[in-house]
């Protein structure tokens, strides 16, 4: 079962940004996975993996639901064959709360983490993904279909991303480059 962190042992995400607004702080506000289309509206999940940093599992669809997590997952599964224990963080979404997303976890054996209610900060990683998309790729393009944005997205987490972005969490290293100096070889496919 899923439980948000909430022993109170942290100042409210509402009461830290109040904080730091107030000593003229800026302060970053989470990003969406939205992208935009002249079609529509093109929605990504992803699943990195928090040692590398890599994308382990992505999905894309013209709707935000449990099918679109739930494709994302499989393929993280499929890329990583977890061993029993392992912790999958997300946040309060209902897509990751659903009866499905969760059966799939605890039939992997796979231990299931939310962040507490309104803490973005659990789940800063991503954040922090979706940010670096957006400036890196999706805000310098005009996508005129959504299949144009999936092809784009594609390259930019495939060749891109996981294969020659230096991380400066990473020593300044891809997440490719770092899981083949620093895993081994087997689990780093």
């Amino acid at each position: 079962m899923c439980r948000g962190l909430d022993d109170g042992s942290r100042m409210s995400r509402e009461a830290h940004v109040r904080f730091c607004e107030g000593l003229g702080v800026q302060f970053p506000r989470p990003t969406h996975p939205y992208i935009w289309t002249m079609e529509g509206w093109l929605y990504l999940a992803v699943i990195l993996d928090l040692y590398s940093r890599r994308v382990v599992g992505w999905a894309m669809s013209h709707r935000i639901d449990q099918a679109l997590t739930l494709r994302a997952l499989h393929m993280a599964l499929k890329a990583r064959v977890p061993g029993l224990g392992l912790i999958h963080h997300t946040d309060r979404g209902s897509q990751y709360a659903a009866n499905a997303y969760q059966k799939v976890l605890k039939a992997h054996g796979t231990i299931c983490s939310m962040s507490r209610k309104g803490d973005c900060w659990d789940n800063a990683v991503a954040e922090s993904f979706f940010a670096t998309l957006k400036v890196e790729f999706v805000h310098e393009t005009l996508f005129r279909t959504r299949a144009q944005a999936i092809s784009g997205i594609f390259e930019y987490i495939e060749v891109f991303y996981n294969r020659e972005r230096r991380h400066s969490s990473l020593d300044y290293v891809s997440p490719l480059e770092f899981e083949r100096s620093h895993v081994p070889l087997q689990s780093a496919a």
